[in-house]
């Protein structure tokens, strides 16, 4: 992997995990003086022009995780009834690409989103009414619950809070930003046991 494609972790300045950044936007933190403190491993050594009147080349320094003074871009507060907007990829995440019927891994082009108490039958399209499913296993189920179709459902669908989906829209998360996050998923979270 290229070392450009290295994602910055952004908190808010108490240490709050909000957003993933490349490293042109966290240089631009930099440059405008709103990181509070940054910690982690060092990803970036960044080198400018050379300054005509005092001789010397700008030079920023990115770590894996930066904390800033300013809220998340988007304004919107992460209270506690906050909601992560639904998408395939995060959920394919959440279930570590295992179709939770067979139990079996597969690529993201053969999974599928399925709703346990299907949308026909009054279920609806949230965290805690969708699996990851092959298509295999989706087709078979159609539009029946697990127990219309005589299938078993292997882990209980949860809605992430909003470290457990930050950590689910990382590209690639390194060691010291994967424990920087588990230290504010919940204590049952079974996020817990991924590596990164």
């Amino acid at each position: 992997m290229e070392i450009c494609q290295l994602q910055v972790l952004r908190t808010d300045a108490s240490g709050m995990p909000l957003e993933w950044l490349g490293y042109q936007d966290a240089a631009k933190l930099y440059h405008l003086g709103m990181v509070a403190y940054s910690c982690g491993t060092p990803l970036y050594t960044l080198r400018g022009g050379v300054n005509a009147r005092s001789g010397r080349r700008s030079l920023i320094e990115v770590n894996s995780i930066i904390a800033t003074y300013h809220h998340h871009r988007s304004g919107r507060g992460i209270g506690p009834d906050y909601v992560p907007p639904l998408s395939n990829p995060a959920l394919f995440r959440r279930d570590d690409h295992l179709c939770l019927y067979c139990g079996f891994p597969f690529r993201h082009a053969d999974l599928s989103r399925d709703h346990v108490k299907p949308l026909s039958q009054g279920g609806g399209d949230c965290w805690s009414n969708v699996v990851t499913a092959c298509k295999r296993c989706n087709n078979h189920k159609a539009g029946r619950t697990p127990e219309q179709a005589g299938m078993q459902l292997l882990a209980i669908p949860f809605t992430p809070t909003h470290a457990e989906y930050v950590y689910l829209q990382g590209r690639r998360v390194l060691s010291d930003q994967m424990e920087f996050l588990r230290a504010h998923f919940p204590r049952k979270s079974p996020l817990h046991r991924r590596r990164s």
